[in-house]
């Protein structure tokens, strides 16, 4: 029996499932999902379970690693950070600081304390950051970055309330949603039928949600872009344009619906393999119903990713979808929401595009450079050129294109850190790794999701388990590497550190104007706040200085961290509702619809229309059981039928003759690898698809599980080379490939 039940969000993915973990003498027994979350309400996928699996992994890294003699070996943490300060601050002196360079991959937003934290690692260092959001939703983001004034202002499907939902190249019966946080995706799409409306799946592949829609309408790869302008098109042309009380903040509309002009369905058929009349037919629908559209990776991963995410919102707005129930919808979180805080309506410029890469001269945001600029940003020589690289919780070299080139150029550099819990195939390169706690192992709050919910939810789980003696946690890792490239050296007072950076984040709530703390003495709320400190005392500030807080006494019956430290299964603030205008942090306060680099990007589009299709491409694909190129060494989720798999349309693999469980090689215009077949009528003919994440088969890793299913790295494929122009995002869906059999 446990001696302890705990309640914890799953810090996996972005559903954020509620988890009732049993312990007994410090071990984890077992791990089931929480019945009395308040989001989940029970439901769990399989990778929830691992996290025991985590944290007993034998190939988890448990004391810092520095390399001698070209070996990566173990020593204790006063060493490691030691060497750091003897290697970093030199680079910084004698280059600057665009010297050191900073990567951070998709675990890091699910911590608490690395996303505040890391604030200051951003302040201590250059321009060159990169982080894997810009090979994954860049194009969205800056889409809402310029249009509502916030990057993380997502429209979001409401799911619970919608009569038609509309997923384009999205999957989240394999992903468990993304950048639409909830749980039981499965259960709230079945319940969408269940009560009278319709689930249309737009995908070159007939995915599992496929599978369940009521439509699935096959695209070619990479045409979202198109196939949207088509519908916006009809929704002029046809006079069905009536964008509802949104439309009143709306600027460019008529400018909109000129320049899409062109894009009618029968122009854009032929190019996205969708008949016109269907095209059309769905426009009215979309017109008619309380409909919600959603765009996820399929969109953002291709050369025309920025213009397909703009596109979606024309077509929500244009179709009066956007900012109603059953819509899509803006979500008001609880704590550190960029559109809940400061001025209602009105924001400063976005920061889109006022620098860029310097060899690539590709345009960065919210102070991030696309990490496809990363590779020339370190072969690169000259002013500015990276000299030392710090990846937080990355694995670059299976995620970004160019891959063996990346690695190449890792192994260039004069220093490289690495925050991981394993030597993977980026981290092998590192001259030092210091490993985090594991999830069990710190608190969470999920301050990322909770931005683009499906519902305003809070939920705060304190650590499951203790750290080990001497054991920093995240947080204080941050501050520690933030310190050095500060000058402050390895050995400064953390603590203080810390205390200063509370200080400041409480001056900043008391200086807005539009705060309930607003003229109150910081003094007096430090008070307030203690005795907690690190990422807990920011966390309880954020939450009663925001929208439904105490305000330090305002509101007696407001959250506060002990509230919801008293509430373990979360509370729930209520669906979403109608935020425009005041949710928009836009200069002007309206939403600037025909942005000129939006629009703009309508002419390379039209040029794309005249092109031939390539005879095959590649696209990616999920599933539930993996997490991009992370949790391949935890043996539970491993189990199975293989899934790094080719797969094939029957038309295709006859004409080439390929057969099932048979090899082909895959070659782009940037590299080649070979893979097992399956043959599926699951896939389009003319496209051929393959899991994104694998290739643990490079030499200096450990991790044992891993390698016994290496798999391949299907960006190797990729280039930095072909991207969306607007946003750097990687053009990693609609690859121009050749196959070739190689037997069995």
């Amino acid at each position: 029996m446990p001696d302890h039940v705990h309640f914890k969000t799953c810090p996996l993915c972005e559903a954020t499932c509620g988890l009732s973990i049993e312990v007994r003498d410090g071990e984890v027994l077992r791990i089931r999902g929480d019945m009395d979350d308040v989001f989940s309400k029970g439901f769990i996928c399989p990778k929830g379970s691992s996290l025991k699996g985590l944290q007993n992994d034998p190939d988890r890294i448990r004391v810092p690693l520095l390399r001698r003699d070209g070996e990566l070996v173990e020593t204790d943490w006063e060493t490691a950070f030691a060497l750091i300060d003897d290697r970093l601050p030199p680079i910084l002196a004698e280059h600057g600081k665009d010297a050191v360079g900073l990567y951070t991959g998709n675990p890091w937003s699910h911590n608490l304390g690395s996303i505040l934290y890391l604030l200051l690692l951003y302040g201590a260092i250059g321009r060159n950051r990169f982080a894997a959001a810009s090979i994954d939703q860049r194009p969205r983001e800056i889409v809402s970055g310029v249009l509502y004034g916030a990057r993380t202002a997502f429209p979001v499907p409401d799911l619970d309330r919608t009569e038609l939902l509309l997923l384009i190249g999205s999957d989240p019966l394999e992903s468990n949603g993304s950048i639409a946080t909830a749980p039981d995706w499965p259960g709230r799409l079945r319940h969408i039928q269940e009560r009278g409306g319709q689930l249309i799946v737009v995908d070159p592949r007939r995915s599992k949600t496929a599978e369940l829609a009521d439509d699935h309408l096959s695209i070619v790869p990479g045409t979202d872009a198109a196939f949207l302008a088509g519908i916006a098109n009809v929704c002029f042309a046809d006079g069905i344009v009536s964008p509802g009380a949104v439309g009143e903040f709306v600027d460019g509309l008529d400018d909109v619906g000129r320049a899409l002009a062109p894009f009618t369905p029968e122009i854009v058929a032929p190019v996205c393999g969708i008949n016109p009349g269907r095209i059309r037919s769905l426009a009215h629908q979309l017109a008619d119903s309380r409909a919600a559209i959603h765009g996820r990776l399929g969109t953002c991963l291709q050369e025309f990713g920025t213009l397909s995410s703009w596109l979606v919102d024309v077509v929500s707005i244009c179709t009066g979808n956007l900012d109603v129930e059953g819509g899509a919808m803006f979500a008001a979180p609880a704590a550190m929401g960029f559109n809940t805080t400061g001025q209602p309506r009105f924001g400063p410029p976005s920061d889109y595009a006022t620098f860029h890469s310097r060899v690539s001269g590709l345009p960065g945001a919210f102070d991030q450079l696309p990490a496809t600029a990363m590779i020339d940003e370190i072969e690169t020589p000259g002013d500015g050129q990276i000299k030392a690289l710090i990846t937080i919780a990355g694995n670059p070299v299976l995620s970004t294109p160019d891959s063996d080139r990346l690695a190449r150029a890792l192994d260039s550099l004069d220093f490289m850190v690495s925050v991981d819990p394993y030597v993977n195939e980026t981290t092998r390169h590192a001259d030092v790794i210091l490993p985090p706690p594991t999830p069990l192992e710190r608190s969470h709050y999920d301050l990322s999701y909770y931005q683009f919910s499906l519902r305003n939810i809070a939920n705060y789980s304190p650590p499951v388990l203790p750290l080990g003696k001497g054991f920093p946690n995240e947080w204080e890792i941050m501050l520690r590497l933030a310190a050095i490239c500060q000058g402050r050296g390895a050995t400064s007072d953390i603590a203080a550190a810390d205390d200063e950076f509370a200080s400041l984040m409480v001056m900043l709530s008391t200086s807005d104007a539009h705060s309930t703390i607003h003229k109150r003495e910081h003094i007096e709320i430090l008070n307030e706040l203690a005795p907690n400190s690190g990422p807990e005392r920011l966390l309880d500030l954020a939450l009663r200085v925001g929208p439904y807080g105490d305000g330090f006494g305002v509101t007696p019956d407001g959250l506060t961290l002990d509230r919801l430290i008293s509430n373990p299964h979360g509370i729930d603030l209520g669906a979403l509702r109608p935020r425009i205008p005041d949710m928009l942090r836009t200069p002007s306060g309206r939403i600037d619809l025909a942005y000129p680099a939006f629009v703009g990007d309508l002419e390379r589009l039209s040029q794309h229309l005249t092109k031939p299709r390539p005879p095959m491409l590649l696209i990616g694909r999920r599933h539930l059981r993996s997490n991009n190129s992370w949790q391949h060494n935890i043996g539970t989720l491993m189990k199975g039928k293989p899934r790094f798999v080719l797969q094939v349309h029957p038309e295709d693999a006859e004409r080439l003759r390929l057969t099932d469980r048979g090899y082909a090689r895959v070659t782009s215009s940037t590299g080649s690898l070979v893979a097992p077949v399956e043959v599926s009528d699951t896939v389009m003919c003319g496209v051929v698809s393959l899991p994104h994440g694998w290739g643990h088969d490079v030499a200096g890793t450990r991790m044992a599980v891993a390698s016994e299913r290496p798999g391949a790295n299907v960006n190797v494929l990729g280039s930095s080379d072909h991207v969306d122009p607007l946003s750097g995002n990687p053009q990693l869906n609609g690859i121009a490939v050749s196959i070739e059999a190689i037997g069995t």
